[in-house]
């Protein structure tokens, strides 16, 4: 189209040309008649619309044989181009082509090996059969009495190396962490340390004379009956040392409440129904007072503020509560503190461990549900809505649930070093005697043993083994073994040191 467009453009240049020329010469013919005189017979001349045509028609087939030449070009040009192409894809097909053969090849190779190595494995598993056939007819032994056999030579013979590598373990151990430990847990009792310890005996109320007592029982025991009534406690008048009532009750707080009422009627000396109803609730008033004034003191002694209102009241109950004879609010404070040095010193969440150590018993005071005091104690950190972390440590510490977090450990630790410091806690002598019993039958319960002596109030093993059945290299794997079946079997306060003594004696009688 392009070439056509310049065609017309120059056909119509020189037609324009040619009218142009044609006017003038018809201008000139029209004037050369006006002056010529006679008739005249000029020569004749080609007519120039015929050159010009020429002329059109020469560059128009030059024109044309230059776009043939260059269309002839690119046609050869492209021609090549396509038949080089061709070439490239019929080499890269013929490397395909190569490469699947030689992949159909390996594969081939492969599945042969495979089939070969089976074959193999088959024919030494069977080999192997026979082989242990032929061994238990010669030796008369089954395959799982040599394996026993085997097994038994291959720990007498490596007892000496375990024992070696126990002890130097152990070595190893005290002496890069036991200093360490040590500082710790000072820094950390020394921050729990309380002013004052724990009340063992029962409520008792001092009268001026042996009379009151006649006022306390009243007319026909109307008075006596009421008061206990009131309270929920049972009055013991005949104590064995003078001038005194004893209050027992499984509830401490009813026990406080009733010695409180108790003292008040002694003091008002108007000793009546009325008026022991009247001094009863004013007695749990005071009471209730003084457990929630309990509560705030011990929170805000570890530095705890803007807990739940109910919370600390039901904190404030621990006051009047006892295990092992160590109040229960004391120790719960007590483990607080030593809970958030310990955080400090190892870099734990000290306000979460102070929270959980201070909280961690608080199920104890639920005596009238069911359940342990770990599982109400979380039912009470959930109902206050407490940070599950804080749930956690109240979980955990007494290792009901696996740790999830440093600051479970922490409370635990701490629990444990305040119970079991010295003078902490008591046990009645029934059970203290059944508990250091326990400790010696796990230890008489190995083969070689021949005496076990709990000592320390329970916090020491001595085991004496046989010298012909235990030797040297022995003792420090069975001490290894009684510890690991203590810690899984028995509960205890604080630690156990085993102790294994085996001693060897030559006697001889000089005559």
């Amino acid at each position: 189209m392009a070439i056509m467009d310049v065609f017309k453009d120059q056909s119509n240049k020189r037609r324009g040309q040619r009218n142009q020329s044609s006017n003038q010469d018809f201008s000139n013919r029209s004037k050369k008649v006006v002056v010529s005189v006679g008739r005249q017979n000029p020569r004749p001349q080609p007519p120039q619309d015929y050159q010009s045509s020429r002329e059109i028609i020469q560059d128009a087939r030059d024109e044309a044989f230059r776009i043939k030449k260059a269309v002839e070009e690119e046609a050869a040009k492209i021609r090549q181009e396509s038949l080089e192409l061709e070439k490239r894809i019929a080499q890269k097909e013929e490397t395909i082509y190569s490469k699947l053969s030689q992949l159909e090849n390996s594969e081939k190779e492969i599945e042969r090996y495979k089939q070969a190595l089976t074959k193999k494995e088959q024919e030494i598993e069977t080999l192997r059969d026979n082989l242990i056939k032929e061994l238990e007819k010669v030796g008369s032994l089954t395959r799982e009495e040599a394996k026993k056999l085997i097994l038994e030579n291959l720990e007498s013979h490596l007892k000496d190396d375990v024992a070696k590598k126990i002890k130097e373990a152990e070595e190893e151990i005290k002496a890069t962490s036991q200093q360490k430990a040590k500082d710790i847990i000072a820094n950390a009792m020394i921050a729990g340390a309380t002013d004052w310890v724990a009340e063992y005996t029962v409520s008792t109320v001092k009268l001026e004379s042996d009379e009151m007592k006649g006022r306390i029982i009243g007319k026909e025991g109307r008075n006596i009956r009421a008061f206990e009534l009131a309270t929920g406690v049972d009055v013991e008048l005949d104590s064995e040392i003078p001038n005194e009532v004893r209050l027992s009750s499984f509830d401490p707080i009813r026990r406080e409440v009733a010695r409180i009422a108790l003292e008040m009627l002694v003091k008002d000396a108007r000793i009546q129904p009325t008026r022991i109803e009247q001094l009863v609730q004013k007695a749990k008033q005071m009471v209730q007072s003084d457990m929630s004034e309990a509560g705030r003191r011990a929170a805000q002694s570890l530095g705890l503020y803007n807990l739940p209102q109910e919370a600390l009241d039901t904190l404030g109950r621990l006051k009047f509560r006892y295990s092992y004879g160590q109040n229960q609010l004391i120790a719960a404070v007590e483990t607080g503190s030593i809970a958030k040095k310990l955080a400090e010193e190892l870099g734990a969440k000290m306000i979460v461990c102070a929270t959980g150590g201070l909280f961690h018993d608080i199920g104890k005071t639920q005596v009238d549900k069911e359940g342990t005091h770990v599982e109400l104690g979380v039912e009470l950190a959930k109902k206050w809505n407490f940070p599950k972390a804080i749930i956690d440590c109240i979980a955990q510490h007494h290792e009901d649930e696996p740790f999830t977090s440093i600051e479970s450990i922490v409370v635990h630790l701490s629990d444990a070093v305040s119970g079991a410091r010295p003078g902490a806690r008591h046990e009645p002598v029934e059970e203290y005697i059944k508990r250091l019993g326990n400790i010696e039958k796990v230890a008489t319960s190995f083969s070689g043993v021949e005496k076990a002596y709990a000592i320390q109030a329970g916090r020491e093993i001595r085991v004496i083994v046989k010298p012909d059945i235990i030797d040297d290299s022995s003792i420090v794997k069975l001490a290894h073994d009684i510890r690991e079946k203590l810690e899984k079997e028995l509960t205890y306060p604080g630690q156990i040191m085993v102790t294994v003594i085996r001693e060897t004696r030559a006697v001889d009688i000089a005559k």
